[in-house]
């Protein structure tokens, strides 16, 4: 019964703490975030066409050694 009393106190306190651990962090500016989302999101977009790409050459050598259309 006493364990279960006590899990509210507990949950507070650790919502107190992760907060004090929030206030700690360093956040990156809206400029680093926006710059580093520009990045991957280039990334992404190079990666999917290489895929793309490979994907429809690969096909179409295949299609060729099967005799398909």
């Amino acid at each position: 019964m006493e364990k279960i009393l006590s899990l509210p106190k507990n949950l507070i306190e650790f919502i107190k703490e992760a907060y004090s651990e929030l206030k700690k962090v360093t956040w990156l500016s809206r400029q680093d975030v926006v710059r580093a989302t520009g990045g991957v999101f280039f990334v992404v977009i190079f990666f999917a066409l290489y895929v793309g790409l490979l994907d429809f050459l690969v096909s179409r050598l295949v299609s060729l050694f099967i005799g398909a259309r």
